[in-house]
């Protein structure tokens, strides 16, 4: 499988390079998971899906990650027809992880400072399409709400040098990617597009955010 893969001497991401040593801001407060709480979901969509897993699978907290498809219908969630760019749906990573080790926001924290660029329209790196655009996934409305103020609160701050373009949309179903896609950087690191894209992201949080790196 290819990806679009164009380098003119960049070795890290612009995006990474923007924010390299900057203060990220944390998102809002939240309640506490009960104590009894153990699992939960966020689905996220930001490019690449192969990216993104190999982001958040580094993250304590998180105990598995699906890549595949949201925003379209089941019949239509096939890699040859979510790459048209027609079928609704963007790559996606289904995200399980332990409310009593990392909160929703603090997932959304790595997603808009490590996991993809939340400025630009429908592309990542040199993918373009709406397969590829950044998007939250919420599964109820305290995602919602704290996805909502974390976007206007970094918006206020200026973090970026353009305001966020990720949208937000109650998730209607998650589909998983076929079997060959998932975990497929682990497997691929000598790739170029790989190699350029996707592995500085998860040296800079291992950089930026060492106390919640897992190797």
């Amino acid at each position: 499988m290819k990806r679009n893969f164009l380098i003119s001497g960049i070795i890290v991401p612009a995006f990474a390079l923007s924010l390299m040593g900057a203060s990220f801001p944390d998102p809002p407060a939240e309640q506490p998971a009960p104590a009894a709480s153990k699992k939960a979901l966020a689905v996220l969509a930001g490019g690449c899906f192969w990216g993104m897993q190999g982001v958040f699978e580094h993250v304590k907290g998180v105990t598995d990650t699906t890549v595949g498809y949201a925003g379209g219908d089941k019949k239509k969630a096939h890699y040859e027809d979510v790459s048209t760019g027609t079928t609704g749906h963007a790559e996606s990573i289904q995200i399980t992880y332990d409310p009593s080790v990392i909160s929703y926001g603090q997932l959304l924290k790595i997603y808009f400072s490590i996991a993809h660029d939340p400025t630009t329209l429908n592309r990542q790196h040199n993918d373009e399409g709406t397969q590829y655009r950044s998007e939250i996934f919420y599964a109820d409305d305290n995602q919602k709400a704290i996805a909502e103020k974390y976007i206007q609160q970094l918006n206020d701050a200026k973090v970026f040098h353009s305001r966020i373009v990720t949208k937000l949309e109650p998730l209607k179903g998650f589909y998983a990617a076929e079997e060959h896609h998932q975990h497929y950087l682990d497997t691929h690191t000598d790739e170029a597009y790989i190699k350029f894209f996707d592995l500085p992201m998860i040296a800079q949080l291992k950089k930026v955010y060492p106390d919640i790196y897992k190797k």
